[in-house]
């Protein structure tokens, strides 16, 4: 059995004097699909920039890859981040005056490995083959979010980390983006975590996690739809 590529333990995050996150323990398998759920302000997107070394915790462990990434520095943390983890996010952040290839590529020109032909594949097996030279302002949403996706996976990581990766999509689009980040995900043999509010996504998950008030709670009933009041 391969270790896990994620374990958070006790994972705390308090910002001026408020907690967001409350002592979270999570572990994630590297063959997993995992999905992570919550009303809005719950704290998702916190464990998400935690998770992604995005943000450090103010107490508790994060192992990454079998890293512990409290011991590393902030250098040792990006070089982490590029090498093991792929971002997809709500608003795609592409930038607009970038093709859709440039955007995909970033990755790998800020790790120096390009690797062309991987691009390539990646662009025939998202359906975007043919749209590398169009700019971000020309795509629909779904190609803007396959792109996205290309770029998560340009640097091959062991985790795709997604956050609210259907929030803008309309519901046949964003079906058939859940679609391709599980078939990308069996195809590169990545786990998947997704952050999401959206409950008809549980299906399709080996694992689901609720988070409600900065902590994980055990079943659905305890994350009502409400809006919550706190902050993350």
């Amino acid at each position: 059995m391969t270790d896990p590529v994620l374990v958070g333990s006790d994972l705390c995050v308090t910002r001026r004097g408020t907690t967001i996150l409350d002592g979270v323990s999570l572990t994630v398998e590297s063959d997993a699909a995992t999905l992570v759920q919550g009303p809005s302000g719950a704290g998702k997107s916190t464990l998400f920039n935690v998770l992604g070394l995005l943000e450090p915790p103010s107490s508790g462990r994060l192992t990454v890859a079998g890293r512990d990434a409290s011991a590393l520095s902030e250098r040792q943390r990006a070089r982490l981040r590029r090498t093991t983890l792929g971002f997809v996010f709500q608003d795609f952040q592409l930038i607009g005056d970038l093709t859709a290839r440039e955007n995909a590529s970033l990755p790998q020109e800020h790790a120096g490995d390009r690797d062309p032909g991987w691009l390539d594949t990646l662009f025939e097996r998202l359906g975007i083959a043919g749209l590398e030279h169009q700019y971000p302002a020309t795509l629909s949403g779904g190609e803007k979010q396959r792109v996205a996706i290309a770029r998560a996976l340009a640097n091959r990581p062991e985790v795709i980390l997604a956050d609210e990766p259907t929030g803008q999509l309309d519901p046949d689009t964003a079906s058939s983006v859940l679609d391709l980040l599980f078939s990308m995900k069996e195809s590169t043999e990545t786990a998947l975590v997704v952050i999401s509010h959206d409950p008809q996504l549980a299906q399709r998950f080996d694992e689901r996690l609720f988070i409600r008030g900065g902590t994980l709670v055990t079943d659905a009933a305890s994350t009502p739809d409400a809006r919550s009041t706190e902050t993350g």
